[in-house]
């Protein structure tokens, strides 16, 4: 028999009995969907992610408050403090890799904890997070106004009541009015315990959107010693003025690792300390760390599907070996007339590569089909789905190798039937 011939009686097979051909299918279309959908949504996550972070700037660094140990556990962000001092310590310096430094204190946002911010005008209200930081921020994250104008040194000096609101923020206040030379209210702290000052609004950031899980347009920006006259607890015993962050834009990303050396050791000496009470990160660090997260969660979900694809290799094989049975005498009469045992064990193969390869095809479609309405109908929210042809051409590897491992013994099983035996099946 030539390969056309066992294909045809294959397929004709499979057709008489189209309702259990289908049902043995639905297996492998589930699981081949199911990889093709989680993958895409991983994927798109990691490229998300990817473009979150690198919207945060160009070639940046990140100077963090160290981690306290308390019952064996490490506390982010909890160290003895980091202070504008020590960026400006950085600044003098004069690191020739250093282009720009602008330190920033922060309080509110998604996590306010005891300090939550809320920016009030005219009966309109919205929680929002409260940074203070200083005329060289916009040039070293890469964020300018859209509108009116940044801090200047002159309000530094002056502890201007001015503010920056983010798009976010102006578009809840003010909606298409325009809030430059408007005056809006800054409360900070929990209900009737918060304090509250008067700022004007000299001008509006352009719009960043969400970077590395913070929302950029929904922020008020302030004069750092604006922010520190008025909110006590960040000024330090000795004091020093109290930062979240120390932002440092590099001149070229290749100096990073030569920059975390020599700034550590600067601030190490600064602080007194053996072991650095900080924590330096750059955004490649922040990329890796967060595309390592992504590919463990990938690693997780495709095995979680491919548990689908095991369970619906398991039915094809149950189902081949029923067909194998069910056909015993229709076996015997091939054999009886000449068919080889090759071509008995090319029948049944085929069969199961054609039912696999089939409803992979159609779990491919599937998998895609549903990754574009996830994402026209935003379900779990604004994510991004990304089908990669990589992932396309893996699922449909798998269904074939599934249905060459499920086929390979009841097609083996079947040709080695003794004809005579086979004939007398009933």
């Amino acid at each position: 028999m030539t390969l056309a011939d066992v294909l045809f009686t294959a397929l004709k097979a499979l057709v008489s009995n189209l309702l259990r051909t289908l049902l043995t299918m639905l297996g492998i279309v589930i699981g081949i969907a199911a990889v093709i959908a989680l993958t895409a949504a991983s994927e798109g996550a990691q490229q998300g992610v990817g473009e979150q972070i690198r919207g945060l700037g160009s070639n940046l660094m990140f100077v963090r408050p160290g981690a306290v140990e308390q019952s064996g556990v490490q506390l982010p962000g909890s160290g003895p403090g980091l202070f504008l001092e020590d960026a400006r310590a950085i600044e003098e310096a004069r690191f020739p890799y250093v282009q720009g430094v602008a330190a920033q204190a922060a309080v509110g946002g998604p996590n306010p904890g005891i300090l939550p911010v809320q920016v009030i005008h005219l009966g309109q209200n919205t929680s929002t997070t409260l940074l203070g930081t200083e005329p060289s921020y916009e040039f070293v994250r890469d964020f300018y106004v859209e509108r009116g104008r940044f801090v200047t040194e002159d309000d530094l000096t002056k502890k201007a009541l001015v503010t920056i609101l983010g798009g976010d923020v102006a578009d809840e206040l003010f909606g298409d009015e325009d809030p430059i030379g408007q005056t809006v209210r800054i409360a900070v702290g929990p209900g009737n315990f918060s304090v509250g000052f008067n700022f004007a609004v000299v001008g509006v950031m352009e719009r960043k959107g969400a970077s590395a899980g913070t929302n950029q347009d929904d922020v008020v920006i302030v004069p750092l010693p604006s922010f520190q006259a008025r909110i006590p607890f960040i000024r330090d015993p000795r004091g020093f003025t109290n930062v979240n962050q120390i932002n440092i834009k590099l001149t070229d990303r290749s100096k990073a690792d030569r920059a975390k050396e020599e700034i550590a050791a600067l601030l190490t000496q600064r602080h007194n300390v053996n072991e650095p009470d900080f924590r330096i990160q750059t955004q490649t660090d922040v990329l890796d760390t967060a595309t390592e997260v992504e590919r463990s969660l990938q690693v997780l979900v495709v095995s979680i599907a491919l548990i689908s694809l095991v369970v619906g290799g398991i039915g094809i094989m149950n189902i081949m070996l029923v067909s194998v049975t069910e056909r015993t005498r229709e076996i015997g009469i091939r054999k009886a007339i000449g068919a080889k045992r090759f071509d008995i064990l090319w029948q049944f193969l085929i069969e199961s590569l054609v039912v696999t390869t089939f409803g992979g095809a159609l779990g491919v479609l599937a998998g895609v089909g549903a990754t574009s309405v996830a994402e026209r109908f935003e379900i779990g929210g604004e994510n991004t789905y990304a089908v990669t042809p990589l992932w396309v051409l893996v699922g449909l590897v798998v269904a074939a190798a599934t249905g060459l491992v499920a086929g390979v013994y009841p097609a083996w099983r079947a040709s080695r039937l003794d004809p005579i035996e086979a004939l007398r099946h009933e």
